[in-house]
């Protein structure tokens, strides 16, 4: 994240965050849904799913003026630094961090990186599959960026936040969001259980994010959400049962 040190660049961060905020209630109607936490002046680390640039300017949207002016999504460099309109966009209007993926040397670590951030105070938005989910999977494996940062700031709140639709506002290649409605449901916050090793936190914190998804696919509404579960076994009971009548009707008429 660049230093700014003058009254025209933190202007310019401001007009760009009310600017992009309203915008995306225009477009999308974003209403955050908080369950299981709730706005908070707390220092966090929002972690979300990711399939569109948009994520984080709607995921920002949903905060407080004081909270989004304070908190920065982490960015790839690799994209976002290729040019230096692309590196203007994302550090001087959108106050971004960026990060190096593939990195050799230390002054260009991702972890030290975000913690220099953390430790001035900010909030981090975060998406922990490392990049765009192009796939049908609902969400992608989680990096280790995650469970390092936690552990190095165990006193920062882990949110996760769970961005409904983006990735039909605004496709990958699309520069024009297409109206649509949508959700942001922030859950509530985990930590690192004492002694949990980091793929099983990973892997925790990944389930905890899927569970907040409104829509999921039928096999994740079964395996997450218990009254889907019952009813899925009770239809399935219905089914066997049913099954068997036809196939005892069958043998009585031989």
């Amino acid at each position: 994240m660049s230093k700014l040190g003058t009254k025209t660049f933190t202007l310019l961060q401001t007009v760009t965050s009310v600017g992009l905020s309203a915008l995306a209630w225009a477009v999308t109607g974003v209403r955050p849904i908080w369950n299981g936490s709730q706005p908070s002046d707390r220092q966090r680390i929002y972690f979300a799913n990711h399939a569109s640039h948009g994520d984080f300017i709607l995921l920002s949207a949903c905060l407080s003026e004081k909270e989004r002016a304070r908190t920065h999504a982490v960015a790839a460099a690799d994209y976002w630094g290729k040019s230096r309109l692309r590196r203007f966009i994302a550090q001087d209007m959108l106050s971004s961090v960026l990060i190096h993926r593939q990195w050799t040397d230390e002054a260009e670590n991702p972890i030290s990186i975000m913690l220099s951030v953390l430790d001035e105070g900010h909030s981090l938005i975060i998406f922990p599959e490392g990049t765009r989910n192009m796939t049908d999977e609902p969400l992608l494996p989680f990096r280790s960026g995650l469970y390092n940062l936690s552990m190095a700031r165990p006193d920062v709140e882990l949110i996760p936040c769970w961005i409904e639709n983006m990735s039909r506002v605004l496709p990958k290649g699309q520069f024009v969001p297409v109206p649509l409605l949508c959700r942001v449901v922030f859950g509530a916050p985990i930590a690192i259980a004492p002694d949990e090793e980091r793929r099983a936190f990973l892997d925790r914190a990944r389930q905890t994010l899927l569970a907040l998804n409104p829509r999921p696919p039928t096999h994740d509404a079964e395996k997450w959400n218990p009254v889907f579960r019952k009813t899925s076994c009770d239809q399935k009971g219905l089914e066997h049962r049913a099954g068997s009548d036809i196939r005892h009707d069958a043998r009585g008429d031989d």
